[in-house]
């Protein structure tokens, strides 16, 4: 065929390579440039600072970032707990049950983070639980929003544990609870590693659903960006940018090098 041969390989490299400097290289490298630019009115900026990265990591802006990570960390906590029981109770479910709980933790998927958020200002913000003004308004809205990744992620990998070693480990007289914890958890580690790395690199860049629902106490990271991208202070806004991909990245990377070494014993 005409795609395997060498030319036509080249040509998809070639544009794979193009299209990944475009969507993904340059934007990454705009907020770069301009977290140290003092002014960028032309085509390249006439000068560098480091201020703006210093204000990044100071005041409010710091505050900020700090309720990023903790409401990206107590988000990713929930809802990989919910999303590995589910996962787990709907595998012994009968069909019907199982495909209702995947469709409805696939839900806010499918449709716009501002209506998540909407939806939840709505639902808690009359008795008997009020969320209202608290921080915990946007720790729910996160959780909703991430909770299907993590579902998502334990549900495919136990479509692909062998039944057999289920088998064995009855046969050689192994309680449920003792399967469980030696046998299905070990082989989910890999699977909720990912799928709290997933949420965790969500939450922490998360905007829609938070813009509906964030207290002035309680603002992350994402909406002070936004907030300062709209009264024009756009340098300032990339230094704090740059700073939440930094620190998204250096997260994933503990995570990921945690999972390996859970998944190793």
């Amino acid at each position: 065929m005409l795609w395997w041969s060498p030319t036509s390989r080249g040509i998809a490299r070639a544009l794979f390579i193009v299209i990944g400097i475009m969507v993904f290289a340059l934007p990454v490298l705009a907020i770069a440039v301009a977290a140290f630019a003092t002014s960028w009115t032309e085509l390249v900026p006439s000068g560098w600072t480091a201020d703006h990265v210093r204000e990044a990591l100071s005041g409010e802006n710091l505050a900020s970032l700090s309720v990023s990570i903790q409401t990206a960390i107590i988000a990713s906590v929930i809802s990989v707990a919910l999303g590995v029981t589910a996962a787990i109770l709907s595998r012994s479910a009968p069909t019907w049950l199982a495909t209702l709980t995947a469709g409805v933790f696939h839900i806010p998927v499918a449709v716009p983070s501002v209506a998540i958020g909407l939806g939840i200002l709505i639902a808690f913000n009359e008795p008997p639980l009020i969320l209202g003004g608290r921080a915990g308004i946007v720790v729910a809205a996160h959780t909703v929003l991430v909770l299907a990744f993590a579902y998502g992620s334990v549900d495919a990998a136990l479509q692909h544990i062998d039944p057999g070693l289920y088998r064995a480990a009855e046969s050689l007289g192994a309680s449920p609870l003792r399967i469980f914890f030696r046998v299905t958890l070990p082989l989910l580690v890999p699977a909720i590693g990912g799928a709290a790395g997933l949420s965790l690199s969500l939450s922490m860049g998360e905007l829609g659903a938070t813009a509906m629902v964030y207290p002035p106490t309680w603002r992350t990271l994402p909406a002070t960006i936004y907030g300062l991208a709209e009264h024009g202070d756009t340098l300032l806004a990339a230094a704090c940018t740059l700073v939440l991909l930094a620190v998204t990245i250096a997260a994933l990377a503990v995570l990921s090098r945690v999972r390996g070494n859970a998944a190793l014993r």
